[in-house]
């Protein structure tokens, strides 16, 4: 940087006034922000803008560096030089460094990149936004639309909060710097700090006619639509980030990112861990003992399952393939298929006769009423 006309770097000439140097800065940092250029070098020249904008976007650092170019700057406090504290040595008080830096590590005011530039662009507030989706959405994935309020440039005054046709201006107490120093009488004797300025609350500028569509905030909230995609195999609680649809910036700095939730309500067939579905399939005793081949519901339709004969409650089957999707891809997961053997409750005679012919036949004697029923043995009890 040092190497670069900074007037340059912004595109401007050095006669240029406080609002075009702005203007300028606002506009380059949106054009080469990372977040929104991924060409070669943009985040360079990003870098670069930003840091002739700390420059020239101070009025003492640019009458400094006017007077002494970058090195010589260096040494008046904007670059951290001479004097081992930004140039004013250890009693300094100035805007680019001195004790005041030293005092804010402690007591919270002072120094910072953001203090010396109050100015400089800062990204909106990140949103959040709960999305509910039925079990099979959140399995498969969909397309849809979602909308919310938030809090969007004005058109208007296009962010500046003044009165088209008017700029703010550089603020009369604080002198642009967007802090004031405080003289506080304590046990140890007068301290200093910094504070932020009660006039500009830190901005560095004054609006003396507020935008009458914004009243001066450079924001208007404004109800935002777009359209999402919901992954396949997406999970409860699971959040999905999309970027520069949370709410607007300041000093032209970026939209803030939306954080997108997600709520998956619960099947009333299967449940789920991961990849892995789970299905509990009923099925009688005649079809434990002799087996059969049965259909089982999975979310990717029927299939057909054998069950061999002698199967016994809790015997878990699994079904490749049949889960839901691995959400970073690597095909589905597996659906596990647990039997449970009912136990009829209403018999008729022809049932009673044939497993009182059953019990004969196993060599047991079985009275049909209490505990020890067939029944209650067929279950394990």
């Amino acid at each position: 940087m040092a190497e670069q006309d900074l007037y340059k770097v912004l595109g401007v000439e050095k006669d240029a006034s406080q609002d075009e140097i702005k203007r300028a800065y606002r506009k380059l940092s949106k054009k080469y922000h990372p977040d929104l250029n991924h060409e070669p070098g943009a985040e360079a020249k990003f870098k670069a803008v930003n840091e002739a904008y700390e420059t020239l976007g101070d009025p003492q650092k640019r009458a400094q560096y006017d007077q002494f170019g970058a090195a010589g700057g260096q040494q008046q406090g904007f670059g951290g030089g001479a004097g081992g504290f930004g140039g004013q040595g250890f009693g300094g008080f100035g805007g680019g460094g001195g004790f005041d830096d030293i005092f804010s590590q402690f007591f919270g005011g002072g120094g910072g990149g953001a203090r010396r530039n109050p100015s400089a662009p800062q990204q909106g507030r990140d949103l959040q936004y709960e999305m509910t989706l039925k079990f099979e959405d959140a399995i498969f994935g969909k397309k849809t639309n979602i909308t919310y309020n938030r809090e969007e440039q004005c058109e208007t005054c296009d962010g500046s909060g003044a009165k088209p046709g008017t700029s703010p201006v550089t603020c009369s107490k604080c002198h642009g710097s967007g802090y004031v120093q405080v003289q506080t009488n304590t046990p140890l004797g007068r301290m200093m700090s910094q504070q932020v300025c009660d006039v500009c609350h830190g901005t560095g500028k004054e609006i003396k006619e507020k935008c009458p569509t914004c009243g001066g905030s450079g924001h208007t909230e404004q109800s935002h639509s777009i359209k999402v995609t919901v992954p396949a195999g997406v999970e409860e609680g699971q959040q999905m980030r999309l970027q520069n649809q949370g709410e607007a910036g300041v000093n032209g700095g970026p939209y803030g990112d939306l954080f997108i939730i997600f709520r998956v309500e619960p099947s009333k067939d299967f449940e789920r861990d991961g990849a892995t579905i789970y299905f509990k399939l009923p099925i009688d005793f005649v079809q434990a003992a002799l087996g059969d081949e049965v259909e089982v519901k999975t979310v990717h339709g029927d299939v057909k399952l054998k069950i061999p004969a002698g199967t016994q409650t809790g015997t878990t089957f699994r079904l490749r393939g049949k889960g839901a999707p691995r959400l970073r891809g690597n095909g589905n997961g597996d659906e596990r298929v647990t039997v449970s053997i009912e136990t009829p409750t209403h018999l008729n005679k022809a049932q009673k006769d044939a497993l009182q012919n059953f019990a004969k036949a196993s060599g047991k004697s079985v009275s049909g009423n209490g505990k020890s029923s067939l029944f209650d043995k067929l279950r394990g009890v």
